[in-house]
């Protein structure tokens, strides 16, 4: 199917959900219907097919595909998210990102779109202020964005205070939320050791985060034995 050059309508777009059907797989869509918790339907198409899709819908035109797109399979939403993150333009970006998030119900769906919106890292005022307020939302799916959004371009220096105050802030259970957390703070940990390290000493974590964030440390091959074994001190 010619998705560079093809002119989007009703007729084109359920011909491009055809074509979706086509290329899926019975035994990926059980497989990742284990891992993926979704109220979408799944085809089951690998990830690296999808980003294919993608790349080739985006040196067409963006906004009429978006106009016609459904929302009724997981790899739909997948690629409409793809296709959204691989936007150059901030003008034209900031007219779906707030409808993009609300489509998101799972960590992959999640986790694909931010680590794909690499225009964040010539944006990143713009997107701090997108940030807190997800991080400061009461809905799962919007504090991961956040979260995971901070993980993917954040990491830096002059970030760190604001990244640690909002973990401070996050009052959440919610597994995908605390594991985004768990995550974060071992990527600091990781890349500012000292900063790490206090904040393991003190912070406002619960205890499956604080404990979540220690053994993702110590999984890791970038920090030494010495340390995996003298941050145990901290686990609750």
């Amino acid at each position: 199917m010619d998705l560079k050059n093809i002119e989007w309508n009703n007729n084109s777009y359920q011909e491009f959900i055809n074509y979706l059907k086509s290329i899926s797989e019975k035994e990926y869509k059980e497989f990742s219907e284990k891992i993926t918790f979704t109220k979408y339907e799944m085809l089951g198409i690998r990830l690296p097919k999808l980003r294919s899709i993608a790349k080739d819908i985006s040196k067409g035109n963006i906004q009429k595909f978006l106009k016609y797109s459904k929302t009724t399979y997981y790899e739909e939403i997948m690629i409409k998210l793809l296709v959204i993150a691989n936007i150059k333009d901030i003008n034209v970006l900031t007219l779906y990102f707030d409808d993009a998030i609300n489509l998101i119900d799972n960590w992959a769906l999640c986790d694909t779109f931010c680590n794909s919106l690499k225009i964040v890292e010539k944006n990143k005022d713009y997107f701090l202020t997108k940030i807190d307020k997800l991080v400061k939302s009461n809905q799962t799916y919007h504090i991961r964005v956040g979260l995971i959004l901070l993980l993917c371009y954040y990491v830096e220096e002059e970030y760190l205070d604001l990244i640690l105050k909002y973990l401070d802030n996050i009052k959440s259970d919610e597994y995908y939320v605390n594991m985004g957390e768990a995550w974060l703070i071992c990527e600091i940990f990781i890349k500012y050791e000292s900063v790490g390290l206090k904040y393991l000493e003190h912070n406002k974590l619960n205890k499956f985060t604080i404990n979540k964030s220690i053994s993702k440390i110590r999984d890791s091959y970038r920090v030494s034995k010495e340390m995996k074994d003298y941050i145990l001190k901290f686990k609750k």
